[in-house]
């Protein structure tokens, strides 16, 4: 029977998150989130159903956490509709999702035992949809330049510069990373 106190299932969630980035999925079991949680032997295992149920919370507190703030949310609504703006965007962007760097390196390990677990790449293939549709629909109604084509070809992109970055972190210095974002958004986004 899975318990009910919300702030220690997040405890537990975020702490399975740093086992993952630390330790990869092999080393995600509940013994090892309740050490990393700080709490007493058996905890996890009194929160989730079975690791699937752990990996599967694990993955959608990550995307929670890489939400942006309200602030950041107001600053992009307000500001003007140009390249320049979708350049500062994705720079916000890249950098937010870089500096929670145990979230993403989870979220590689997610998608990895994804290729083994068809329940789990099933959710993590929902998620991931509904994530790039999001972002669509977003730029669509945001009137920034570009298509959804675009959309689609950045969050490829950069995906794969935040995986260099957080991976191999000598390969491009953060200045180098701001100027790659731009660069990425001033060839792919078109403003015919």
């Amino acid at each position: 029977m899975a318990r009910r106190n919300d702030e220690r299932r997040a405890a537990l969630v975020d702490a399975a998150i740093e086992v993952l980035a630390g330790e990869g999925a092999r080393g995600l079991t509940f013994r090892a989130v309740d050490v990393a949680a700080a709490v007493p032997t058996g905890t996890a295992s009194n929160y989730f159903t079975n690791r699937d149920d752990l990996l599967t919370q694990a993955g959608a507190r990550v995307y929670e956490r890489l939400q942006p703030d309200e602030a950041t949310i107001t600053r992009h609504r307000t500001a003007s509709r140009d390249r320049e703006t979708y350049a500062e965007l994705m720079r916000e962007l890249v950098g937010r999702v870089s500096s929670f760097r145990t979230g993403y390196l989870a979220l590689l390990e997610l998608r990895l035992e994804a290729t083994r677990r068809p329940a789990l790449r099933a959710i993590l293939t929902e998620r991931v949809s509904a994530d790039v549709a999001a972002n669509v629909a977003y730029h669509e109604q945001s009137g920034l330049p570009g298509d959804a084509t675009a959309v689609r070809l950045l969050y490829l992109a950069l995906n794969w510069l935040i995986v260099e970055q957080l991976t191999l972190p000598g390969v491009f210095s953060e200045e180098e990373r701001d100027a790659l974002v731009t660069a990425a958004v001033e060839r792919i986004v078109r403003t015919d």
